[in-house]
């Protein structure tokens, strides 16, 4: 890469990174309104959405590689900003610390920490589609840990 190419680069994750720290806070207003699962469920929902764009996104050049990125990170950030407490609330009050701060500790470890390595890899051999099925079964996750935590809370 060009030092011009990397200095465009840089400037995008940095505009994305605040796209993403601007979702977390409008995560938390658009909760007030609906409540917190209902936000996690409809951000993990529009994450799926987004999921059968990518393919094209990121084999669109610069432009759509640019796209995905700041559309990514906006939605990471909106989804992010109701994970916490969705996760706290499953927790009895004297454990929820401990028990939120390992749970999402270790997600994001085994989860995201590997996920640039992932798609990467997804990529380089299946192809760009298989990096969309990659994105969609994070969201699938989400959506489905949402419903198994209502049924359990309704067991309670």
């Amino acid at each position: 890469m060009r030092c011009s190419t990397l200095t465009a680069f840089l400037a995008i994750q940095i505009l994305a990174a605040m796209l993403g720290a601007c979702g977390v806070v409008a995560s938390g207003l658009i909760a007030d309104r609906m409540g917190r699962r209902r936000t996690l469920g409809l951000f993990a929902t529009l994450i799926a959405v987004f999921s059968g764009f990518a393919p094209t996104l990121l084999d669109g050049g610069t432009l759509g590689q640019d796209v995905f990125i700041l559309i990514g990170f906006g939605l990471l950030g909106l989804s992010y900003g109701q994970s916490a407490g969705a996760l706290n609330a499953s927790f009895e009050p004297r454990y929820r610390y401990t028990g939120a701060a390992l749970t999402s500790d270790v997600a994001w470890l085994i989860g995201a920490g590997f996920a640039p390595l992932v798609a990467l890899g997804l990529s380089a051999y299946f192809g760009l589609g298989y990096v969309s099925l990659y994105l969609l079964s994070g969201a699938a996750g989400t959506l489905a840990a949402l419903w198994v935590n209502r049924k359990l809370e309704e067991c309670d």
